[in-house]
């Protein structure tokens, strides 16, 4: 009986590994071997842009928060 715990649990965590593994593979960027190299030997890559690099929704943040932190006057 022990053997057999030890057999599924051997085939459970070769299976886990081998799905992450194989999902590292499929999620890194198709077509990256072929991009453009620095002569430092990096890909060049494009940037990503998040919220925070967006003027305008800093520009709402900062009027918010200024709203809050400032009293209304009378």
């Amino acid at each position: 009986m022990l053997f057999l715990v030890t057999l599924a649990s051997a085939v459970i965590i070769t299976l886990l590994l081998w799905k992450a593994m194989n999902t590292e593979r499929n999620s890194s960027r198709p077509g990256l071997r072929h991009a453009l190299w620095r002569p430092s030997g990096g890909a060049v890559r494009s940037r990503v842009s998040g919220p925070d690099d967006d003027p305008d929704f800093l520009r709402h943040l900062d009027e918010t928060v200024r709203r809050r932190e400032d009293p209304p006057t009378t």
